[in-house]
């Protein structure tokens, strides 16, 4: 426990996903897919209806996230009963990695399948990539509350995003660099998103695999199958959650629908301003850039926030805040300076409200059920996820407008909000059998 070197290399995880998350799904592969798909003589159809450009990414990403839940349940047996975390957590990481490498071969007027089959293939690519991505994000959770001691978990949930956003901010300026060099920007945008697994898959193996140390089953493996036992385990956990620990539930829920506001403006943010503001790719990648930094400061700000006044109500000024952002976006946002100004507030809620989740959960959860609840935690989250993008997707199905459908999103965080003050976190630490005398609250 609190052991500095398998700490770093746990932290550096999130540096290493860092380039797939923010250059693939933030700021390049939609809009890439997104002018692909407007260049096709014919539109890209599914069960005969035709598809708007701009509802492609976001249908890919909702579909890459229910198969997640699918095969969560299986991962999170994984976790409890072998000894094969660390692995899978690689394992994930690596085939995430290659996915996204074979991006590069993602371009216009593909040899065999045409610029249609490309926006399929790109698709498909990311479906892979992103169910991979949020696979390993379970094994990766769940060593949290085994490396660290209860009252650092805060500040180094918060470092380890703070981390992820310099990790990847910096990947961001050398797209920027190559957009600005290259003539060729389509080679450059290919070269970016390859070049994202790659940065995914050299820290991966330089940190997670040499620094996490893989620890024995918490319980004896069960004399079945461990998928039917891994879904029969989510229904006993939610039991118990029900029954033992109803404010963990409450905040679990909370938890659930404003991270669902959160993960749609990320992964739509980069479209919305293409398609609404007409910005091109290098304005995208300098904005995006931008946040990466200001979220690098924003984390660990809000990490001694919570330090202070608690996480609980450090997440609740987030989400005031996110509330504030999405109405500005709907309302008011009409040029490129105003989408910068807009960015800064986002920038400095984006790392902490996330990170803070996440240690915030690890507190009120029973010690030696780790993978178990984090499972859970992901599953139920993934669960949910799909709906925001989903949503968002079939708004701009229906309407042919981005701004109609980011309005709806308002619903998420004020719902969220509501919801989390209602979460007793003294209550919910003291029902898990932990100790909250060393916490904030």
């Amino acid at each position: 426990m609190n052991d500095k070197r398998e700490i770093t290399g746990w932290m550096m995880y999130d540096w290493a996903n860092s380039a797939f998350s923010t250059t693939v799904v933030t700021a390049l592969l939609g809009p890439y897919i997104q002018s692909l798909a407007e260049s096709t003589a014919e539109p890209l159809r599914l069960f005969g209806a035709a598809i708007e450009p701009g509802a492609i990414f976001p249908f890919a990403v909702s579909l890459s996230v229910i198969l997640q839940v699918i095969f969560l349940p299986l991962l999170g047996a994984i976790a409890d009963y072998t000894a094969l975390k660390k692995r899978m957590l690689l394992a994930f990481a690596y085939t995430g990695a290659a996915a996204t490498i074979l991006l590069f071969f993602v371009r216009g007027e593909m040899p065999l399948v045409g610029t249609s089959g490309a926006v399929v293939l790109g698709s498909l690519l990311l479906i892979v990539a992103n169910l991979c991505f949020g696979a390993a994000i379970v094994f990766y959770n769940s060593f949290l509350p085994q490396i660290v001691s209860p009252d650092a978990r805060d500040a180094v949930s918060s470092r380890g995003w703070a981390l992820g956003y310099l990790g990847g901010g910096l990947y961001l300026l050398f797209n920027l660099i190559l957009l600005l060099v290259m003539d060729d920007t389509t080679l450059a945008v290919r070269l970016s998103l390859a070049g994202a697994g790659v940065w995914w898959l050299v820290f991966t193996l330089l940190y997670p695999r040499r620094r996490l140390v893989q620890r024995a089953p918490s319980r004896p493996r069960p004399q079945t199958n461990l998928f039917r036992h891994g879904v029969r385990q989510v229904v006993a956990t939610l039991g118990d959650l029900w029954r033992d620990y109803p404010m963990t539930l409450r905040y679990l829920v909370a938890y659930l629908i404003y991270n669902d506001g959160i993960q749609t403006v990320i992964v739509v943010a980069a479209a919305f301003a293409t398609s609404e503001l007409g910005v091109g790719a290098q304005t995208v990648l300098i904005l995006v850039l931008m946040i990466q930094f200001v979220a690098f400061g924003g984390a660990l700000l809000f990490g001694r926030i919570a330090a202070r006044i608690g996480a609980k109500r450090a997440i609740m000024i987030t989400l005031v805040i996110w509330s504030g952002v999405v109405i500005y976006a709907f309302a008011f946002l009409n040029n490129t300076v105003q989408l910068f100004i807009l960015g800064v507030p986002l920038a400095l809620v984006l790392g902490g409200s996330q990170a803070l989740s996440r240690s915030l959960f690890s507190q009120m959860i029973p010690a030696e059920h780790e993978a178990e609840y984090f499972g859970f935690y992901e599953i139920s989250e993934r669960g949910t996820s799909w709906i925001g993008t989903f949503a968002f997707a079939l708004a701009v199905q229906v309407t042919g407008s981005q701004r109609i459908a980011i309005v709806a999103l308002i619903i998420f965080f004020v719902l969220g909000l509501l919801l989390l003050s209602r979460v007793d976190v003294r209550r919910a630490i003291v029902e898990s059998g932990n100790d909250p005398s060393g916490v904030v609250l």
